[in-house]
């Protein structure tokens, strides 16, 4: 924490939005108002604390300040981002001058990051509660790789736009998709646990690999390498998509549950080598080894 506060932390405070989430719900009024893309792109809790420190060397991206400035509109992000003026401490200085107790956006009970779960960063009851908050062009706009390994793949496949996946790999990312087998018997299994009775899942499986084999044809040839396609028949456990090798979405399969009520867990690469980035990591490269190509 540096000796003075930056101004973005006195005034989340003067907000009252210490908390995490009534910080996401003021983000995402004022991201609404900015532009409709931008609700669900809230930092993450860890970004959020990294943000109030006063440890960046830059400003956040574009899109972020905007939002910031929305949020708080008598102050630039240039200002937000830069120590608290004297005259606004003056009234209080001991509630933001120099502590060693952490402040709220700190308590070791609102903050998930390295220091209480490991590189864990967010965590949903469902997967439809993350959907909301993390919705699929937040995941993958702009994003140089994606490695993805699941059931259907529906957040892919079914809840972001073809042509958007289209550009994004003609613009040099790689894509690595791998399904459940849908001529296997692992697939079977997980439909009789779901409790369908009719190929549901099979089906849907079919048409999402044909979703991206009809894109990669549609692909110029250099761009088509970029995009790969297998299939595993195994016990399926995790759904797991990892972007631009730093952060993860990983949602486990329940028994007897469908797949969007499963919790979900968003995990952000740490330089130590350890938490749950890379196990997951690990686990995507193995299954993907073992997978075999469409």
């Amino acid at each position: 924490m540096s000796p003075q506060p930056i101004l973005l932390q006195v005034v989340i405070r003067e907000h009252r939005l210490q908390r995490y989430g009534m910080f996401r719900a003021a983000y995402d009024k004022a991201a609404k108002t900015v532009a409709s893309e931008l609700v669900g792109t809230a930092p993450s809790r860890a970004q959020l604390h990294r943000w109030t420190s006063g440890g960046l060397k830059r400003l956040p991206y574009t899109d972020h300040c905007r939002v910031l400035e929305a949020m708080f509109p008598e102050w630039t992000a240039d200002e937000l981002f830069a120590p608290c003026p004297a005259n606004i401490l003056a009234d209080d200085p001991a509630a933001y001058g120099t502590s060693n107790e952490r402040t709220d956006l700190e308590k070791a009970t609102d903050l998930v990051g390295p220091a209480v779960h490991a590189d864990v960063t967010a965590v949903f009851a469902t997967r439809a509660e993350f959907s909301f908050t993390y919705p699929p062009h937040a995941l993958f706009d702009g994003a140089s790789s994606i490695r993805t390994a699941g059931l259907s793949l529906n957040m892919l496949c079914q809840q972001y736009p073809d042509q958007r996946l289209h550009r994004m790999i003609e613009d040099g990312a790689t894509l690595e998709a791998l399904f459940l087998d849908p001529e296997g018997q692992a697939i079977h299994d997980r439909e009789r646990e779901e409790g369908y009775t009719d190929n549901h899942l099979t089906m849907l499986t079919r048409l999402n690999i044909e979703v991206l084999t009809r894109l990669r044809k549609r692909l110029s040839p250099e761009a088509q390498g970029r995009l790969s396609v297998a299939v595993y028949d195994e016990t399926i456990r995790f759904n797991i998509t990892l972007i631009n090798d730093h952060l993860c979405v990983m949602q486990p399969y329940l028994p007897n549950a469908r797949g969007v009520d499963s919790p979900t867990f968003l995990a952000e690469r740490n330089p130590t080598g350890t938490g749950l980035y890379w196990t997951f990591d690990e686990i995507f490269n193995s299954l993907w080894k073992r997978g075999r190509s469409v």
